[in-house]
């Protein structure tokens, strides 16, 4: 393997793990807690896989001359405010995960045909016609943005069920009974509280 191909393999190693524990976020979940706006701007797991699976078929393919594959409302003029926010009725699960994982197939198709120094042009980011970047800007960028949404569905989750973890319930926290953190979370909200007043 090349220093070049082994670059590329850490960079796709990056992003596989963000999405799969986006998609481990989903699992277990009724349709409805899927579904459940959980911010005042409506954040939600389903939307989430949605928009990630949009990110990276948006990001890897216009802007290198590559196929679209998918209808992609970001194309559209026409497109409704955040439809990539949210799953529609219409739209299944089975529906939304699979799309997500047709786009991880087409990305890394990508990733794995043209050298990292390819030049392509995101036309979102800038005039005339957006701005110039290579394979490994847009890479680290997607990276960025599906780690960053990763960070919001556990959150989501969090708040749905208390379930939390990377790689599964409860990893890289420590082991502590609900008590535990009832106690912990108490404090720190004292300790919020108190800050407040001075």
């Amino acid at each position: 393997m090349t220093a070049a191909e082994s670059f590329k393999a850490d960079l796709v190693q990056y992003l596989q793990e963000a999405r799969d524990v986006v998609l481990l976020k989903i699992e277990g979940l009724s349709e409805y807690d899927v579904r459940r706006p959980l911010t005042p701007t409506g954040t939600n797991l389903l939307g989430l896989v949605k928009h990630l699976a949009l990110v990276e078929v948006g990001y890897f393919s216009a802007p290198f001359g590559r196929p679209v594959g998918l209808v992609h409302p970001w194309f559209s003029d026409d497109a409704e405010d955040n439809v990539d926010m949210w799953a529609t009725a219409e739209e299944s699960r089975q529906d939304v995960v699979a799309g997500y994982r047709r786009a991880w197939a087409q990305v890394d198709a990508t990733v794995q045909e043209l050298p990292i120094d390819t030049v392509g042009r995101v036309p979102w980011w800038g005039p005339d016609g957006g701005a110039e970047v290579t394979l490994h800007r847009v890479l680290v960028h997607v990276i960025g943005e599906t780690h960053r949404h990763a960070g919001h569905a556990d959150i989501v989750r969090e708040l749905i069920d208390g379930s939390v973890g990377n790689q599964g319930v409860g990893d890289n926290l420590p082991e502590r009974d609900a008590a535990w953190w009832r106690e912990y979370r108490d404090r720190l909200e004292r300790v919020a509280v108190e800050s407040g007043r001075s």
